[in-house]
């Protein structure tokens, strides 16, 4: 039997009941944007990141967008953060007109690496935007070492890391700000598109606020050009119901990936995901990493276990971003991992015996 990379059905089975009577709560109401469940969803993630400020958005990717621009980033400055990462990271920041600066990654965590970063701070630096990657957090606080008193941002992207801990305190509150995504596939993830900001400033929390809806708090009020990223009320439903569930669903994520490095761990020729001492991952995604990838991948294909590589081109190598002149070479430690990487099925209702299967098959291939 096959083993997907994600079963989206199954866990939709165990909350169906209450997502439709929380679908049709909301559309005998009408009101479908913006609404109770939207300001419910923002008060309870608050309290789940311990975090005073939540805004509900349209995606991940205006989380991004709209959290550097509440901070002023734009033409002229550079935001320092990670090629290893989905391109939307990177995206956020071109479209303010401002230039991304990218640093390598430790290649035991896979998230930026401060040494690096603190390579490449100039008088144009306006931000440092770690990416919690596959869910296990940067080391904040050495971003906060290399920033000291300057007035450059430190800014989460926590995509990937809804639930996660650095030293104790949750993803979403280490910095000036947060932004989230509840893509389907997400730790929490939404039945469509839906992102979150959180941050601890109230004057970020109401520039956020206004620029998630034209400019405006006051319906035909603008007071400044804004953006039409609005979270609905159906959307944030799903959410909130999720929301009750997620430290279950991480905590089995995380047994699930303590089962496969105890069956992986003595491989030759592969190295497990580790955790830093300083944090605690919640294994969005399980990621091995081997120079063997491909013999890998394709035996666990010809078993009808589904694998991916997250990332397999890294983002300077990409042709969208050409225009930063990053050859190949540029960066070593991303480059090596984008050949290296490949994530395994990873989701809360993965069984025992699902991952027994696909450790065995990995282990054949490696013989």
């Amino acid at each position: 039997m096959g083993v997907p990379l994600v079963d989206l059905q199954l866990q939709y089975q165990g909350i169906k009941d209450e997502v439709m009577s929380a679908f049709e709560e909301a559309l005998a109401s009408m009101h479908l944007a913006l609404g109770p469940n939207c300001d419910a969803f923002e008060q309870e993630f608050s309290e789940f990141c311990a975090v005073p400020h939540t805004i509900g958005v349209a995606s991940g990717t205006d989380a991004l967008q709209l959290l550097l621009h509440a901070h002023g980033i734009g033409p002229g400055d550079e935001v320092i953060t990670s090629s290893f990462t989905f391109i939307a990271t990177i995206e956020a920041i071109v479209l303010l007109g401002a230039t991304p600066v990218l640093a390598d990654i430790e290649p035991e965590s896979f998230c930026l690496d401060p040494a690096e970063v603190a390579e490449r701070i100039t008088p144009r630096t306006r931000a440092i935007m770690p990416v919690h990657l596959y869910g296990h957090p940067a080391d904040m606080d050495a971003f906060a070492e290399i920033i000291g008193g300057s007035d450059i941002k430190l800014l989460e992207d926590a995509a990937q890391a809804h639930g996660a801990l650095y030293r104790g305190r949750p993803a979403g509150g280490l910095g000036d700000g947060a932004a989230f995504s509840f893509y389907l596939s997400k730790n929490l993830a939404a039945y469509g598109e839906a992102g979150a900001i959180t941050v601890c400033d109230e004057a970020i929390d109401d520039i956020i606020r206004h620029l998630r809806v034209h400019g405006s708090r006051e319906r035909y009020v603008h007071r400044m050009i804004g953006y039409n990223s609005r979270i609905d009320e159906l959307q944030a439903a799903v959410l909130r119901i999720k929301l009750r569930r997620l430290a279950d669903w991480n905590e089995a994520r995380r047994r699930h990936a303590g089962r496969y490095n105890e069956q992986l761990a003595g491989l030759s020729d592969l190295r497990v995901p580790i955790e830093k001492d300083y944090a605690q991952s919640v294994y969005h995604v399980y990621t091995i990493r081997s120079p063997r990838r491909d013999e890998i991948a394709a035996a666990l294909a010809a078993e009808g276990i589904a694998n991916a590589i997250h990332y397999r081109i890294p983002c300077h190598l990409q042709e969208a971003l050409s225009d930063l002149g990053m050859g190949p070479g540029s960066l070593p430690e991303t480059e090596k991992a984008s050949d290296e990487v490949l994530s395994l099925p990873m989701y809360p209702e993965l069984t025992n015996d699902q991952i027994d299967q696909v450790c065995e098959v990995v282990a054949k291939a490696l013989a």
